[in-house]
């Protein structure tokens, strides 16, 4: 009973507006004191959760992001993706999501790409007369790519505290990162139809691809450099995070010869204050997680819910329902410390695979990022393109239909996920 308590009160406190950390950190060491434990218990529990290794991956990709940003890497992606797609119904609506695919790449976040690339296609649709709400809403459904396809960072917490291996974790998001831009492709293709969307006048020449994809080349190149990488063998989720930081530089040195001293400062200082607010939840969240482990909470819940059903579709479900409720209201990063390690038992227990179940679950919750009242990509969309929230949500609605069945997809068909990762370690 006491761990439910401590979940109530954690969800009181959050609806009441304290940050995260406290609404989280205030039951957990009330429940300490309450029960005579030491509070030595606080620091062993906060330092115990931060000494991992694959968690170190989160800042570094972090960096990765803004280091892209400052090299100016971002604008020819964008050039190349304008020329390959931009004939496409849509035009430049088409080329937002192709160019999310492509920094996705090496970001691994959402709101990195927002603040990258989405600056970038943003402005340029606008030039081009779209409405900045609509021009708001494709890159705030195509940026959600970013967490999807490797390098993930929120796949990389949810291997971390959930003990999956995070490599299998990146190799089963690569078919669903495909798999939801081609949903939003067509979804936007159909709405340009309707509407009437400008459009390129012709198909670009081989010469005219040739041109604008050298000088994107070396950062298209990264994900296919990281993906071999994790198939052979060659790197852990750290140390992909560190090869392309190195490489990063490396393309920026050699080939881009934009970036600054000022610029890797500005972005290592941008870095250090996201890593802070991750890492210190991350911290919390353990301390919490260890009250409800003691508790038995993830023993009741998986009890309670095989009760319900045995059958992992049915499970499948109510999770689904759970998490997209859960993801209008908590941002990603605190939802899978909070909840992941919880709904995990009982349904590897019904059967489902934790590959699977995993990006059942950072899918869910990349699209609370897109709903409100919590919602941070549209909040920094709707800043970036100056325009009203409203009129974001407005043009939004088309695109929670591809979402939602690009989720559905992925929750009913498991091989989306599960094929990769297995062929990879020579399963069938």
């Amino acid at each position: 009973m006491a761990g439910f308590l401590v979940i109530a009160a954690f969800l009181a406190l959050f609806m009441l507006g304290f940050p995260v950390v406290l609404a989280i950190g205030i039951p957990s060491v009330t429940y300490l004191l309450l029960n005579d434990l030491p509070l030595d218990l606080v620091a062993q529990r906060t330092l115990y959760a931060l000494d991992s290794f694959p968690l170190v991956a989160v800042p570094v990709f972090l960096f990765v992001g803004s280091l892209m940003n400052a090299a100016g890497i971002s604008k020819h992606i964008y050039k190349f993706a304008d020329t390959a797609v931009s004939r496409l119904p849509g035009g430049l609506a088409q080329v937002n999501i192709f160019g999310s695919l492509v920094f996705a790449g090496m970001s691994g976040s959402a709101l990195a790409d927002i603040g990258g690339i989405g600056r970038i296609e943003i402005d340029a649709m606008k030039d081009k007369g779209f409405k900045p709400a609509f021009a708001s809403a494709v890159t705030c459904s195509s940026a959600i790519v970013g967490p999807i396809f490797p390098p993930s960072i929120p796949l990389i917490i949810y291997g971390t505290v959930t003990g999956v291996s995070v490599i299998q974790l990146l190799l089963g998001g690569i078919l669903p990162g495909l798999l939801c831009v081609l949903m939003l492709m067509l979804m936007t293709g159909w709405l340009a139809l309707r509407r009437g969307y400008p459009r390129a006048g012709r198909w670009p020449t081989l010469a005219e691809l040739w041109r604008d994809f050298k000088p994107a080349a070396p950062a298209i190149a990264a994900p296919v450099i990281l993906i071999a990488g994790m198939l052979a063998g060659f790197f852990t989720p750290t140390e992909i995070a560190a090869v392309t930081v190195a490489y990063a530089m490396l393309i920026s040195a050699l080939f881009y010869r934009e970036l600054t001293w000022a610029g890797v400062r500005a972005a290592a200082v941008e870095t250090l204050g996201a890593s802070a607010g991750i890492l210190l939840i991350v911290a919390v969240a353990a301390l919490f997680g260890w009250v409800l482990s003691v508790e038995g909470v993830p023993q009741k819940l998986t009890g309670a819910m095989l009760a319900i059903s045995s059958n992992p579709y049915v499970l499948l479900l109510l999770v689904n329902v759970l998490l997209l409720v859960v993801g209008m209201f908590l941002d990603s990063t605190t939802a899978i410390l909070v909840i992941a390690p919880i709904l995990a038992k009982p349904l590897v227990a019904a059967g489902v695979d934790p590959v699977h179940l995993g990006m059942v679950v950072v899918f869910n919750l990349m699209i609370g990022l897109l709903t409100p009242p919590m919602g941070l990509a549209l909040f920094l969309v709707a800043d970036i393109a100056k325009v009203k929230m409203k009129e974001v949500l407005r043009e939004m609605m088309p695109f929670y239909v591809p979402l939602i069945v690009t989720l559905l997809l992925i929750t009913y068909v498991p091989a989306i996920t599960t094929w990769l990762p297995r062929w990879a370690v020579g399963g069938p």
